[in-house]
């Protein structure tokens, strides 16, 4: 059996990790850490636990609570796990971060965008990027996985194929995303009440998103240089949810009389079967069928598609995810699957859930 801790377990992407791990075969949790709840039964601030865990909440004592299981979940603020991490813990377990502290390889640019000094850059180097459809094996060598964020697990899935074969310039890449109150996290701020979410729908980070740099790192690794997209996130009045909607400019390519044409629906959709075909969490759909939000809520799938607008040269690529599964705790289990040879769908097949 796998022995997991969970720090930040009572915030919403903790609780999802809790409820995906209870359904793990291999996995028992061995401590719950919640720094707003310390000694506090864990049912009693997740009512539907009970009966489930019988656990308290622990403080979140990190060298200590290393000493007790194999792999720890840090689903905690930026700057939190970078503030305490040491080579003696990560000597001692695994660490998967749900937080932003080692996702950008630039520690400046991580500065910059969240306004933090990073107290342990040392380790930034050795983290590996945990979006397993394309760093699966540099994951399964890893001490330190920096999970990837909701919406750019969206953003990048959704452009990766095309970006990587170079059919779309990247540098005209848009992305308009739009996420479920969940995502904010548990804590209590007026913008997200539900007077002031119900029935609007606002865009928000507006050039100032601090995702925006990890999409560009991860997609620049694609292209195989540096770019730079246009991202606007918005906040829909739904619990859960990514639905993201890019645009791009398509290249011409070669045709078999020496011309250059815009790639057919049938070579776009060739492309994507040649990266997603064998996942088993990205669902390339039929044509014309459009991801939505609720065909993927509850699950760790990511619904993808696009739309070739002959008109304009332009295409358009869409992709949904539920930001709590395959956005944050899904994908976390996934990694850690991957650490420790399980079979990387297990505890996953959760069937989306309707209505």
């Amino acid at each position: 059996m796998i022995k997991a801790g969970i720090i930040g377990a009572t915030g919403y992407a903790g609780g999802e990790l809790v409820r995906i791990l209870l359904g793990h075969k291999n996995v028992e949790i061995k401590w719950y850490g919640s720094k707003s709840y310390v000694d506090q039964k864990y049912a009693d601030v997740y009512q539907n636990m009970f009966q489930l865990v019988e656990d308290v909440c622990l403080d979140d004592n990190l060298p200590e609570l290393a000493k007790q299981v194999d792999v720890i979940f840090t689903a905690t603020p930026q700057g939190y796990l970078a503030s305490i991490l040491t080579e003696e813990i990560l000597n001692q377990v695994k660490i998967i971060d749900l937080s932003a502290d080692y996702r950008i390889k630039d520690v400046s640019v991580y500065e910059e965008w969240y306004q933090i000094e990073h107290k342990s850059p040392q380790f930034i180097r050795e983290a590996v990027y945990g979006l397993c459809e394309i760093n699966r094996d540099l994951v399964k060598e890893a001490r330190l996985i920096a999970n990837p964020g909701c919406y750019t697990t969206c953003s990048i899935l959704t452009a990766y194929p095309l970006v990587k074969e170079g059919l779309i310039d990247p540098d005209s890449l848009i992305i308009d995303a739009k996420s479920g109150t969940s995502g904010a996290g548990r804590g209590a701020k007026v913008p997200n009440l539900f007077c002031e979410v119900n029935e609007n729908i606002k865009a928000y980070g507006v050039t100032s998103h601090r995702h925006t740099p990890e999409i560009e790192e991860q997609l620049g690794y694609a292209a195989g240089r540096k770019l730079k997209v246009n991202f606007t996130p918005h906040l829909v009045p739904m619990n859960r949810g990514i639905l993201a909607t890019e645009y791009a400019s398509l290249k011409k390519i070669p045709q078999t009389d020496g011309s250059l044409a815009y790639p057919s629906y049938e070579e776009i959709k060739a492309v994507y079967d040649k990266y997603y075909a064998n996942e088993a969490f990205v669902r390339v759909l039929e044509k014309d069928v459009c991801p939505e939000t609720k065909w993927v809520e509850g699950s760790n799938y990511v619904d993808v598609n696009f739309k070739i607008d002959t008109r304009t040269g332009r295409i358009i690529m869409m992709g949904a995810l539920d930001n709590l599964v395959k956005g944050a705790a899904g994908q976390a289990v996934q990694n850690m699957n991957l650490l420790f040879g399980e079979c990387e769908s297990e505890g996953l097949t959760l069937v989306p859930m309707f209505p």
